[in-house]
């Protein structure tokens, strides 16, 4: 019951990996295309004319990309747990407290940066959409149209990936489940999708890019609360090793001082 079955937690390490490169190459798939068509119907449903030819560029969105931030926390806790099963025991204790410290550091910035750039973001859409009538026309022209069935699909994908992570991690050890930092960062991960996947869903789709903006900025905080308390932990383990490394030299100098 206690070993761990390897085969079952390489799937859930693979998993997991494959939840932030669908998250992080999202971009790749919803933005950039030409949304023209749908714009103009939009616009239209609202009593408005934008300016016919050109080429209108879909929004990427936030929502999505910034689930990574929560999730490079569950891969690099779950790497960690691989990484024992080739490092000694001795030499990751010396070095699980520094590489976390390392990694909840730059998560904790790259979180803090990208709440700033969704926050502003959200703003300068407000403001557009509210500046009646050429704010609300050019909010339309830049953020009006947003993929939703498009990103709706990639939210369904990631939530089977993480599913298929629960349960792999579950079945490759029970006693996973004991571990209350790993079950609440998993469950912090799938409520965020959830989230995401209600802000995209709950208002019209002319207001999709608010409210995505709006989940990009729940996952962000979200990260940012994770990333201290990786920091928090990073801390006590350093302090931890430091300790019994200074109590080990300890009994080794008084051995050698006592006669035989």
């Amino acid at each position: 019951m206690d070993r761990l079955r390897t085969p079952f937690f390489l799937v859930a390490l693979v998993a997991m990996a494959l939840v932030v490169c669908v998250e992080l190459g999202e971009h790749l798939i919803v933005g950039g295309f030409d949304a023209g068509g749908a714009l103009t119907g939009q616009a239209a449903a609202a009593g408005l004319q934008v300016p016919a030819g050109g080429q209108v560029e879909r929004p990427a969105g936030l929502g999505i990309p910034y689930l990574a931030l929560v999730d490079a926390a569950a891969l690099f806790t779950v790497a960690l747990m691989a990484a024992g099963l080739v490092v000694p025991q001795r030499l990751r204790g010396r070095l699980q407290g520094i590489v976390t410290l390392v990694f909840a550091f730059l998560l904790l910035l790259t979180a803090i940066g990208l709440l700033v750039l969704a926050v502003a973001k959200l703003i300068l859409m407000v403001t557009l959409l509210l500046a009646f009538p050429f704010g609300t026309i050019a909010y339309l022209i830049g953020f009006g149209f947003f993929p939703r069935g498009t990103a709706a699909v990639i939210l369904s994908l990631i939530m089977f990936l993480k599913f298929v992570f629960a349960g792999a991690l579950t079945a490759a050890q029970q006693r996973f489940l004991q571990n209350k930092g790993l079950v609440l960062l998993t469950l912090t991960s799938l409520l965020v999708t959830i989230v995401v996947s209600f802000l995209h869903g709950i208002v019209p789709g002319v207001l999709v890019s608010i409210t995505d903006a709006i989940a990009g900025i729940v996952c962000a905080i979200a990260a940012i609360i994770w990333a201290i308390v990786l920091l928090v932990g990073a801390v006590v383990a350093i302090v931890t090793a430091a300790r019994a490394t200074a109590d080990t030299a300890r009994s080794t100098a008084l051995a050698a001082a006592t006669p035989g």
